[in-house]
Order: C-alpha cells, then structure tokens, then sequence
C-alpha cells in the first residue's frame, strides 16, 4: 500500500513542478514565498519546491526508506525528551 501512495505522491509532485503557472494563476501568490524567494516568481518558485519535496517524499514511501529518514530526523527531538 505504501508503494501506491508513494507513486500517488510522486505524480501529484510532478504535476505541481510540470504545472505551477497554472496552480499559480488558480491560487494566486503565497507572501511568504513572493517575501523570501524574490519579487518576481518567488510563488512559482515556491509551488515547484513544493512539489519537490513530495517527490523526494514519494520516493522515500515506494523505497521503504520513509521510517529510516524520519527517525534521523527527528532523532534531535527523540533524545532531548528522553532521560539520561
């Protein structure tokens, strides 16, 4: 089940990479990205790294490495809550 979402995950990504002009045009500006990203095309620019990271995300689900990733992740917050 984890590889079909992952695949899902990875499409829909693509499409927002393939199609952020017209996402863009259908959902406006984001401040935070036109803010940090650039006056012109920080949006655009913002949707595409969207859709990245759910591509990198996907890819992580379909390879089974999904767990492994997270637990390094996290491993900063998991032992400042555990005591010594």
């Amino acid at each position: 089940m984890t590889i079909i979402l992952g695949l899902i995950i990875i499409v829909v990504g693509a499409l927002l990479v393939i199609k952020s002009e017209a996402i863009f045009n259908a959902f406006g500006r984001i401040a935070f990205f036109d803010k940090y990203l650039g006056t012109e095309g920080g949006s655009r620019l913002g949707y595409k790294l969207i859709g990245i990271l759910f591509i990198f995300i996907g890819t992580l689900m379909v390879t089974g490495l999904i767990n492994g990733f997270m637990e390094w992740l996290l491993s900063p917050l998991i032992m400042a809550g555990r005591p010594q």
